[in-house]
């Protein structure tokens, strides 16, 4: 893989007028504050700019500026000059916006994953940067692309949220300048964290409540875990955006190493979310083996089975890694 340069990206993007901005399935706030983040900056380059991911804008994040841009892909592929995936480690999890790309003369890769295999024509990966909003601050600004408030709101939200709100280990003094500079830009740093922070709806909280009901400890203590069944995600009318950062929970336990989150998926397989708290267990490593991927310490994959069998396996990969003996 041949890391390109801003300025190679920055140029493709001004030569060419047709630009689908992707990003993957199950999105967070760093996808879909990256995804807007950029097309409303090349939109004021006069670009013809189309916003896609599988699953839309969620309703957590509907506060976004430009969201109503942000749609689910068309049934039909459309042709472009420029395709661009954004915080997608692997291209398979564009999902349904990937495949509604039917032609692009270039596609354009930018992500901090370190497992990003480098797919793409011109490739971005810096998997020391905590969010991917980030790396899009600084193409914004090395290629002197449009910003306004808008834009640093929607950055502002893909850096908070993948940092944990500027906690995690991957936070850099970088971080902190960014985030000053898009609060230059007129971003209201208290109302964007309520509405990220303090804005869940009643289902996530009985969701919690459920799932604490299935926790369980393995390894000593080290490992913590709880399920979701197709059946209590139906019975609350839960959506899947209400599971993201529930597993903190987990990771907070004071001797917790890995948490580790599964949830039942319709088609057979099971979603496994893993958390670590210490750089010695690799949960990306861990969940390579099973066909996903990630960052050293937040990590995911898809592993067919019922909860119990995938709970077994993956429990067992991980006891591999952690001396659950001792």
């Amino acid at each position: 893989m041949t890391q390109s340069t801003f300025a190679e990206i920055g140029g493709v993007l001004r030569a060419h007028q047709r630009i689908a901005v992707l990003g993957h399935v199950r999105p967070d706030g760093d996808a879909l504050g990256s995804q807007l983040a950029l097309a409303l900056s090349l939109q004021q380059l006069g670009k013809d700019v189309t916003v896609w991911n599988e699953d839309g804008l969620l309703e957590k994040y509907d506060f976004l500026p430009g969201g109503e841009r942000l749609t689910k892909p068309p049934g039909s592929p459309q042709d472009f000059d420029v395709a661009i995936a954004l915080d997608t480690a692997t291209q398979s999890r564009l999902g349904t916006a990937g495949e509604a790309v039917r032609s692009a003369r270039t596609w354009i890769n930018v992500d901090h994953h370190p497992s990003n295999p480098g797919y793409g024509d011109l490739v971005y990966i810096d998997p020391v940067s905590p969010a991917t909003g980030q790396i899009l601050f600084e193409l914004i600004q090395s290629e002197k692309f449009p910003m306004d408030a808008a834009i640093a709101e929607n950055l502002f939200v893909a850096i908070s949220t993948d940092t944990g709100s500027f906690q995690y280990p991957k936070t850099t003094a970088r971080t902190f300048e960014i985030g000053a500079e898009l609060l230059r830009w007129g971003v209201d740093v208290g109302r964007i964290s309520q509405l990220l922070y303090e804005n869940y709806p009643r289902r996530r909280t009985e969701l919690l409540r459920e799932l604490l009901g299935t926790m369980r400890f393995e390894a000593n203590g080290k490992i913590a875990c709880f399920g979701l069944s197709l059946k209590v995600a139906a019975d609350l009318k839960v959506k899947p955006e209400d599971n993201e950062g529930l597993i903190d929970h987990l990771r907070a336990i004071h001797g917790v190493i890995v948490a580790v989150f599964f949830e039942e998926l319709a088609d057979g397989k099971v979603r496994v979310s893993m958390r670590s708290k210490s750089e010695d267990v690799d949960v990306s490593a861990i969940c390579q083996k099973f066909g996903g991927g990630g960052h050293k310490l937040a990590a995911g994959t898809r592993v067919r089975g019922t909860l119990a069998e995938v709970e077994q396996k993956i429990l067992k990969a991980i006891c591999d890694v952690i001396d659950c003996n001792s």
